[in-house]
């Protein structure tokens, strides 16, 4: 019965004609066969490609047209071939499609086909353009999260001391939860870096990283920074009103740091936001939902402030869910060295002037140092070592006085118990400053040192072995010893 009526459907010149006007138009190549693959509909887009009028198509089994048609596979198979590269008799290769279209009983009673790409030139322009546009898509996404984003990661956490592996450890325990955040640590110990690094390992990392600095912003414009304003809301309110940061971390990640200097009365309504989820802008009388989560920043005891009713105690509690302490950086001063090389890198980038290295006592002349502006201090000093620097070495004599000078010296002294000055030590220091200074003038000559130190070959070699000094010389050195 499907047959009689797929025969019917075929001589309906009616339907044909109908088919014809829906076809010719469409600059596709479009075909359409019949069970035994005879040409029934076919497009003057298609008649083209293939150099043969209608007259010629219509009626014709598609293999007396192309020898390499695969309609008759399809047909057996009874599935699709989406996309397939096919070169016709004509010598022509294209990207084609081929349907079977098949009854209610399974059966294919007839087959659709069309030329997706004329040539093979063309499918690769498209992918090609394809690709630009994902290429310019992920730019423009990647200088979105740059705009919008954090910036730094792990990676850019530098120490592996016991107090900052500590750090690390609880600051990537926080990433992986949703919970509230408080960083603790004096200025320039790298709360911020934590603060970025924390949104950028969490499950909001693809969601904004918006960060504050409650200490910079005057009382009485907190508020409509943080919640926004509408339209009227009061003299010189822009007009259509603004958004606040917390509407724009919305999903995403606020960063209040210096929260101790927030005003009491801007306290209680962050907390609102903490119990609510919800802010109200100013001159505003509906809420707006948020969903944020906060990492707060401090340089002051919070408990002490709260004691002291200056911060409020339930917000205290709210912030304080995971507490990570940023150690100083006098008391991972085992950090100072990989930390220089790391900063030496990164300032050689900015400043466009290369950097190979610090030596071995300008590492320890700031070892020696108390750093009480931290981190930051320390790239500023190395940055005025890179100005003054002729080479491409910073050496002690970069190093500001207050570093290198008795006063120093003397500081490091009194507060520094860890130090040896016993006349034992101080002996040994000169031998060894002694070892390296004859081992620098010889160019790493072993036996040439020997003879000036009188003393002999063996003795020089259990000296280096004691001082550790073979696996301190430079490369240039270990390359002349002989």
């Amino acid at each position: 019965m499907s047959d009689m009526k797929n025969e019917n459907f075929f001589e309906d010149k009616y339907l044909i004609d109908m088919l014809n006007k829906i076809f010719d138009p469409i600059p596709i190549p479009m075909i359409l066969v019949d069970r035994e693959t005879k040409v029934k509909v076919i497009n003057n887009s298609f008649c083209e490609f293939l150099g043969y009028s209608k007259e010629e198509m219509i009626g014709r089994r598609v293999y007396d047209i192309d020898e390499n048609t695969r309609f008759p596979y399809v047909f057996k198979t009874k599935k699709a071939e989406i996309a397939w590269k096919h070169r016709f008799k004509n010598g022509k290769t294209a990207i084609v499609h081929r349907i079977p279209v098949m009854d209610d009983d399974g059966n294919v009673i007839y087959g659709f086909g069309m030329v997706l790409f004329k040539d093979i030139a063309e499918f690769e322009e498209i992918i090609k353009k394809n690709k630009l546009l994902e290429s310019e898509l992920d730019l423009y996404k990647t200088r979105l999260k740059e705009l919008t984003g954090a910036r730094y990661s792990w990676e850019n956490i530098i120490g592996e001391s016991e107090k900052m592996k500590r750090a690390k450890f609880l600051a990537r325990k926080a990433a992986a939860s949703d919970s509230n955040v408080l960083l603790l640590g004096e200025s320039g110990t790298g709360k911020e870096l934590f603060a970025h690094a924390i949104h950028n390992d969490s499950r909001r990392n693809n969601f904004p990283f918006v960060k504050i600095n409650c200490a910079a912003i005057p009382s009485e414009l907190l508020e409509s920074e943080l919640f926004g304003y509408e339209e009227g809301a009061f003299t010189g309110a822009k007009r259509g009103g603004k958004i606040g940061k917390f509407e724009l971390a919305n999903k995403g990640t606020i960063f209040l740091d210096e929260i101790s200097e927030m005003p009491l009365g801007m306290q209680a309504k962050i907390l609102r936001v903490l119990q609510e989820k919800e802010i109200d802008r100013v001159g505003g009388i509906t809420p707006i939902p948020v969903d944020v989560r906060i990492i707060a920043a401090t340089n002051k005891d919070l408990k002490k402030l709260v004691k002291e009713n200056k911060f409020r105690e339930d917000l205290y509690y709210r912030i304080n869910v995971m507490t990570i302490e940023i150690p100083p950086l006098r008391e991972r001063l085992e950090d100072i060295e990989v930390l220089a090389n790391y900063l030496l890198k990164k300032l050689s980038n900015q400043m466009g002037k290369y950097i190979s290295g610090i030596s071995n006592e300008a590492v320890e002349l700031l070892k020696g140092y108390s750093w009480p502006g931290n981190v930051r201090e320390l790239e500023n000093v190395l940055e005025r070592a890179i100005n003054l620097t002729d080479s491409d070495y910073i050496s002690q004599e970069h190093l500001p006085i207050y570093i290198t000078g008795p006063e120093a010296k003397k500081q490091r002294f009194l507060t520094d118990r860890t130090f040896d000055y016993s006349l034992k030590k101080v002996v040994e220091q000169a031998e060894k400053e002694a070892i390296k200074d004859c081992l620098r003038y010889t160019k790493g000559n072993k036996r040439l040192a020997a003879k000036i130190l009188k003393i002999s070959r063996s003795r020089l070699y259990e000296k280096l072995k004691k001082y550790n000094l073979e696996n301190n010389v430079n490369k240039e050195e270990k390359d002349n010893l002989s």
